[in-house]
């Protein structure tokens, strides 16, 4: 079993959304996105429950303005670093709350991230 000596810290990495997800802001710049309910599960339930072939998620005033930040270039710190700027103190703790919404957008198939930076 090999062990990995170097730590990678979660703020280092880079968010990318995935491109098979579309959105939208609204004029008050509320983001949505449009899911697109693709698979066998998904299709008989769409046909014998109803179930719409797109769901549309509503982002909340920090989400819909970290969601067009999300350029895969710019890494989850300096993401911080725009959204302190932005909210102040209503933002905080702030990287405890932004990797927690990064970490639910990952779970969600929302975004996907590289590491950039290592920290030994």
């Amino acid at each position: 079993m090999i062990k990995k000596d170097k730590k990678q810290n979660f703020l280092d990495n880079v968010p990318r959304r995935n491109p098979e997800i579309d959105w939208s802001a609204d004029e008050s710049g509320a983001v949505t996105l449009e899911v697109k309910n693709r698979g066998v599960f998904n299709r008989i339930a769409q046909i014998f429950f109803k179930k719409p072939k797109i769901s549309y998620i509503h982002l909340d005033k920090t989400g819909s303005f970290v969601w067009p930040l999300i350029d895969g270039k710019k890494d989850i710190t300096e993401i911080g670093k725009e959204v302190d700027g932005h909210f102040g103190e209503a933002a905080h703790p702030l990287y405890e709350r932004l990797s927690e919404y990064f970490r639910i957008l990952s779970s969600y198939g929302f975004v996907t991230f590289e590491n950039q930076k290592r920290q030994f």
